[in-house]
């Protein structure tokens, strides 16, 4: 892939512009020293409009610090970086490595959020660990990057620095072939993955604990999201007459995949991760195609939850489209950051990038979705996977995730 180089900084740029727009981070910078987040999001291709809204939980946080002084002394600024490229009409690693170095490079920026993808997580975890930079991730799920037995690869530097506000797919595969078995009876299913690291592991984990359930695996594809027709992969599902499909990608290649389908197969039982959990589910399959399909996210549902109602009502009026799940882990994610920084500054100290990685590796934080805390890999101690099937309303926006996708409840853990 090309990693454009050259117009790395142009597009940085041109992503925070786009991204923040008229969106005040706040009024204190005058009040003292400025401290830098950084936030790499996929904000060009496939998963944008998925990536505006986690995105704008961040800059949400992080206004809501700004105006009510809740680090003394300090003004919080973003730094948005844009990991997709228009080449790989998407998420690039390559371009995620470049912005890791650009956020290591910085001395301003103490902390990250970040990325929305997988295969981006782990191009940049070993130059953030390098970096001694901590970063929050609000939606990569692939469990390698935060297992122990990868730490050469992913953390040389001993320290874990990469931590989640959601659950992996070590839990949400198996938690969904759960779901397939005992909630939808299913008894065969076909296997399909988008060939991206996070798609190809969700699907393993998936196939795995499926098989141990007693599903009979009837096949395994790999599509290629830059192709445009899939309809060999699906006529071959069709003949051999499979009750269901689980596909474990991104709307890259997850779009095709479930307008073609319906096309051939529209009764079938179908369903993915927290990949097909998008806007573009919606907006770019649209309907009567992505009706049914089932999805997972790897934390707990709360955007519905009366709880947060106050706290919708915000970000729609802010940003002009409701929020889904992962606007608030990435919210959630800005106010692990921020209750750290928040910790070592009243203790007196300097909020260097050393200290706020400690602090993250020991938070208890109060969040929307519950109190967040870290096991000593950097993974959150709740595994919960939530589970949704996609059925219209045509009272609400086409993009309106959280009425489009309907909330069927918690997956079943192994």
């Amino acid at each position: 892939m090309i990693t454009r180089r050259s117009a790395g900084k142009a597009l940085a740029g041109a992503a925070a512009a786009a991204s923040i727009g008229k969106f005040s981070i706040g009024t204190a910078e005058a009040a003292g020293k400025v401290l830098q987040i950084g936030i790499d999001l996929s904000l060009t291709g496939a998963d944008a409009e998925s990536a505006k809204r986690i995105l704008n939980g961040g800059l949400l946080a992080i206004q809501q610090a700004n105006e009510s002084n809740a680090i003394k002394g300090y003004t919080l600024k973003p730094l948005v970086l844009d990991d997709g490229t228009a080449t790989a009409g998407g998420y690039d690693p390559a371009q995620g490595a470049i912005n890791a170095r650009r956020m290591v490079s910085n001395p301003n920026v103490v902390a990250a959020l970040g990325p929305q993808m997988s295969g981006v997580g782990k191009a940049m975890a070993p130059i953030l660990s390098e970096g001694g930079l901590a970063i929050i991730t609000p939606s990569s799920t692939n469990p390698d990057i935060t297992n122990p037995k990868f730490a050469a690869q992913f953390d040389p530097s001993g320290k874990p620095i990469y931590f989640r506000t959601v659950t992996t797919d070590a839990f949400q595969g198996p938690n969904m072939a759960n779901f397939y078995a005992e909630k939808l009876n299913v008894k065969e299913v076909y296997v399909l993955d988008d060939s991206g690291a996070y798609g190809v592991g969700l699907a393993d984990s998936f196939q795995k604990q499926a098989a141990a359930k007693g599903l009979k695996i009837l096949g395994r594809d790999r599509l290629d999201p830059k192709a445009a027709d899939y309809t060999t992969s699906i006529t071959k599902i069709k003949a051999l007459n499979a009750p269901a499909l689980y596909y474990g990608g991104v709307m890259g290649a997850g779009v095709k995949l479930v307008k073609q389908s319906y096309q051939i197969m529209p009764k079938m039982i179908k369903g993915g991760g927290d990949g097909v959990y998008a806007a573009e589910m919606l907006t770019g399959a649209g309907f009567p195609a992505a009706e049914g399909w089932y999805a997972t996210i790897a934390s707990p549902h709360v955007v519905n939850d009366p709880k947060v109602a106050n706290w919708v009502k915000l970000y729609q009026s802010k940003f002009g489209v409701p929020p889904d799940d992962y606007a608030i882990t990435c919210y959630d994610g800005a106010l692990v950051i921020i209750a750290a920084i928040k910790s070592i500054v009243a203790a007196g100290k300097t909020p260097t990038r050393a200290a706020v990685r400690d602090a993250i590796a020991v938070s208890k934080t109060p969040t929307l979705q519950g109190m967040v805390s870290f096991d000593k890999y950097g993974d959150m101690t709740n595994r919960t996977v939530s589970v949704f099937q996609v059925k219209q309303d045509k009272k609400f926006p086409l993009n309106d995730i959280a009425h489009q996708f309907h909330y069927v409840g918690v997956a079943p853990q192994s």
